[in-house]
Formats: structure tokens, C-alpha cells, sequence
């Protein structure tokens, strides 16, 4: 683990201009006073560990890397902030979690060795799927979600369930893997670089074991931490990597794929995993554009622009 000066090192964040669009564009100092990238590349460069650890603004990044894309120095900002995290975290600090520190308690339960769930209940005859072939669906905390909103009618396995009818559709029976971890997105970014190696060596060998080839989520936190901090801490990844929207593209290009026409009006908002931290931001606009009598109409921000949906 790199430790704080060295990141600033890394991410040159001597050349900081102190124009303050970082901040500017924000949406976290918009809200809260408290945080401002500015302050913290400024605590950074003068090696004030101390306050930096223990300023608990360092928790309420949402690292949706606005910032990233507005500076003029093309200073790597949620960089530091994982950094920081990470260290922070090594002293005994802790993040104020959302929900009661619920999911986080989850992920935690996931990294025992010996745990066994009953994750795929929700399949249904409809749906072909196998424990083993060369295309793997990277499920994701979505079964977890809907038990935990029920209350409020939150209903995220029906994406996962489309995402699998489009694969049959397209003669693909995805592999789904019956004692999948969550991919580790929450705790490598709340500085738990244990618990995330641990969830991460798991979701590793299952699929080496599953013999996949290639690997497609429909989550753009889980298909970021894959293409990005798997490799990172793990090497060269025995697979390949790829969003539903990519496949479903590449689909649309070579005529394997056909929507039927749906009138009506619809928009579409860019993840920041999947748009800021990756750079796709066409695919998904090209399967919604090959859906006849569909019109799309962008948002007022969209693209490297968007805002964070949270």
C-alpha cells in the first residue's frame, strides 16, 4: 500500500493551481462546508497526517470524480481520497456508514471462508444459466438489496433477471456462480483492504474454477473494481471483462440483435463507475438508440458532466 506522500507524488498534485473548480463542481461541497478537494490536496502537499486521518469530511467523497475531470492540472483526486482511506483505516478510524453500517456488516459476514448462501433462489425455468462454460454473469449485491429495501418496493433483481434473458436471447446460457461474494467495491473505498483482498481472492478463484472466460456485469461499481482494483492488487486477470452494454452493442453492430419498437420518451443517467472512472459512455446510448420509436432525450449534464446519483 502506497502511503499518502508518495501518492501525492504519484498524482503530481504539486501542480494544484488553486483555482478551486474542484470544489466548484462538487456535489458534496455544495451541501456540506466541510469538504473541499482543494483543502484536501492542500493537506496533503504540506503533510498534515494528522488532520487528514482524522477529519472525518475525508468519508463524504463520494469519489463520483467530478473533480478529476474538471482540474486543469489533471490532478487524480479519489486517488488521494483511497489513499487517505486506506490509511486512516489502518489507525483505527472508521467511516460513518449510511443504513446502520448494514451493508458493510454484510460484506464483512462474506469474507468467512466457510460461508454458504442461498443466493439463487429468484431463478426461474425461463431463464438458462450454468455452473460452468466460458461466459460468466458477475451478479453482484442485488439480491441483497431487495431484502434489504423491501420496505420501500425496491425491486433490483428484475435488471438481473433481463440482463440473463438478454444473453439466452443472444445464445448465450451465462455461468452463475451459487456462492458469489460481493466484489468488495464498498470496502476497499472505506479503506478495508483486507476485508476487499479477501472478498476479491474468492470471486477470483470461483471463477477460475468456473472456467470462464469472460465475465459481464450489469453493476458498474462491480465491473469497475474488476477491470480497475482486481487488476490493480491481482495482476493480469485470466478473463476478460465486460459491461451489459458493451455486449449488447457489439450485439446491435453485428446484427445479432433486434429490439421491438416501444413509443415513448425516456433518458438515461451515466454512472460515475461506469462513465467518469471508465470512459463508456456510448454503448448504453446505442442499445436505447436501436429501440425503434424510442426517443432518448439527454439530461442537462450527461456524459463526463453528469451528476452523481447520490
Amino acid at each position: 500500500m502506497a502511503s499518502i506522500a508518495e501518492v501525492v507524488k504519484r498524482i503530481e498534485a504539486y501542480y494544484c493551481l488553486d483555482c478551486g473548480k474542484c470544489t466548484g463542481v462538487c456535489p458534496v461541497s455544495r451541501v456540506s462546508r466541510d469538504f473541499s478537494p482543494r483543502t484536501l490536496i492542500l493537506k496533503a502537499v504540506r503533510g498534515d497526517r494528522d488532520d487528514l486521518l482524522k477529519n472525518g469530511s475525508i468519508w463524504t467523497c463520494l469519489a463520483c470524480g467530478l473533480c478529476d475531470e474538471k482540474c486543469p492540472s489533471g490532478i487524480r483526486y479519489i486517488e488521494l481520497t483511497k489513499a487517505i482511506r486506506l490509511e486512516a483505516h489502518g489507525e483505527g478510524e472508521r467511516a460513518m456508514c449510511s443504513h446502520g453500517g448494514a451493508f458493510q456488516s454484510l460484506m464483512h459476514i462474506m469474507t468467512s471462508p466457510n460461508l454458504k448462501q442461498n443466493r439463487l433462489e429468484w431463478l426461474t425455468p425461463d431463464m438458462g444459466v450454468k455452473k460452468t462454460g466460458e461466459v460468466l454473469y458477475f451478479v453482484g449485491c442485488a439480491p441483497y438489496f431487495d431484502a434489504f429495501f423491501s420496505d420501500i418496493g425496491v425491486s433490483t433483481l428484475t435488471s438481473v433477471k433481463s440482463t440473463i434473458r438478454l444473453l439466452n436471447h443472444l445464445e448465450i446460457e451465462p455461468v452463475l456462480l451459487p456462492n458469489e461474494r460481493c466484489c468488495g467495491h464498498d470496502l476497499l473505498w472505506s479503506g478495508d483492504l483486507e476485508g476487499f483482498r479477501k472478498l476479491a481472492e474468492h470471486n477470483l478463484e470461483a471463477i477460475k474454477r468456473s472456467g470462464a472466460k469472460r465475465v459481464v456485469f450489469s453493476c458498474p461499481e462491480g465491473y469497475r473494481t474488476f477491470k480497475l482494483d482486481y487488476a490493480e492488487h491481482f495482476g493480469k486477470l485470466g478473463f476478460e471483462v465486460q459491461h451489459i452494454s458493451e455486449v449488447l452493442a457489439n450485439a446491435i453492430l453485428k446484427r445479432d440483435l433486434q429490439f421491438s419498437p416501444v413509443k415513448g420518451v425516456i433518458t438515461y443517467q451515466d454512472p460515475c463507475r461506469l462513465g467518469r472512472h471508465l470512459g463508456v459512455y456510448e454503448p448504453p446510448r446505442a442499445t436505447l438508440g436501436a429501440i425503434p420509436e424510442l426517443e432518448l432525450r439527454e439530461m442537462g449534464r450527461s456524459r463526463a458532466s453528469s451528476i452523481c446519483c447520490e
